[in-house]
């Protein structure tokens, strides 16, 4: 691909991406998911393999089955309630088709079983802005509607379902997915009850996930196995992976514990201790195969014997600045994020 159409393409994901966010009419709304998508598909494509084209059409395919459904619904409520305001949708039964529809779009439990299957046929860049940018405009729709039992469930779901699909994949990119289906559970969970606190718990997934796909990227590595010879190519930066992990895992004093932790704190204020106690235990699950990532990165490394081909020690050319800063804050940003959550209250 070509980087004038490169560039092209990327603009005109961020131009969907922005139009949907900030748009307060359903049509409008719709055009920029549809933008959006139409924007990635060439994005997926661009390697020309048997598996890249499945995983594309598939994707084209779902997220074209949920545009639709979208339109369909945001015309009822406008239809039985007489406007298109995103916020005016009060209508049970389009309500209910316009958080199910914008379900399948993010991949959320019980419609997630294509986000694993797609992410496997990516390259690592575009599994990247597929598990991050483009949950961003979905995402702030849900925000926007006012279904909380709904919404709760299916984030009960994501979260258990998330942790059980991870447990015995060798794969890394379906491993993220799973990460990723888990984790939009836990912004679900508590979206209706304080939405700012979904809000960052979005902003700091998606920094831990950067950090996470770079380290991969940089490492080139596509399964569990790989990631023993890593060492070999960016020893810091393979002794820093655990951490990372470990942070998408919720454990203290590392960033990703705070928001897992606020949580669990919100929901049994809201008398809903058996959803927090549930979560909680799912979230063991997501646990054991992020320690299954971190004992083949980090525990081993020489002197134990690898049945893989090690790699020469090259200069690494990519730019490890961003990959630095999000690590940084990975690790790092703990007692920070009572401050960012009272500003964005």
């Amino acid at each position: 691909m070509s980087p004038l159409i490169l560039m092209i393409m990327v603009l005109t994901l961020g131009l969907g991406t922005i139009t949907t966010l900030m748009s307060d009419h359903w049509l409008l709304a719709w055009m920029g998911l549809e933008i959006n998508t139409l924007a990635i598909i060439p994005l997926m494509i661009k390697q020309h393999h048997p598996r890249a084209v499945e995983a594309t059409t598939k994707y084209f395919l779902i997220q074209a089955a949920a545009a639709a459904t979208l339109l369909f619904a945001s015309t009822m409520n406008a239809w039985l309630t007489g406007v298109w305001e995103i916020s005016q949708s009060t209508h049970p039964l389009p309500l209910t088709m316009i958080t199910m529809a914008l379900s399948l779009k993010l991949g959320l439990a019980p419609m997630h079983s294509w986000l694993p299957d797609v992410m496997q046929g990516l390259d690592l860049n575009v599994g990247l802005i597929l598990a991050t940018w483009q949950k961003l405009a979905p995402f702030s729709l849900l925000y926007q509607i006012n279904n909380g039992t709904l919404m709760t469930l299916l984030g009960l779901m994501s979260v258990i379902l998330g942790g059980w699909g991870g447990l015995n994949q060798t794969q890394l990119r379906k491993i993220l997915a799973y990460s990723s289906i888990a984790h939009l559970g836990w912004m679900f969970l508590v979206m209706q009850m304080y939405p700012s606190l979904s809000l960052m718990t979005l902003f700091i997934y998606i920094i831990m996930t950067f950090s996470l796909f770079n380290t991969f990227m940089v490492n080139k590595a596509t399964n569990i196995n790989s990631l023993s010879t890593s060492w070999t190519k960016a020893p810091i930066l393979t002794a820093i992976s655990p951490l990372l992990l470990l942070s998408l895992g919720g454990l203290p004093p590392l960033t990703g514990f705070s928001p897992k932790w606020m949580i669990l704190q919100e929901l049994t204020k809201q008398n809903l201790s058996a959803t927090a106690t549930t979560a909680a235990l799912s979230a063991l699950l997501s646990l054991y195969f992020y320690l299954r990532l971190s004992y083949s990165t980090a525990l081993t490394i020489a002197p134990n014997t690898s049945t893989n081909t090690l790699s020469w020690r090259l200069m690494n050319k990519n730019m490890l600045l961003p990959t630095t800063t999000s690590i940084t804050m990975t690790l790092l940003l703990l007692p920070l994020l009572p401050l960012i959550l009272a500003f964005t209250l």
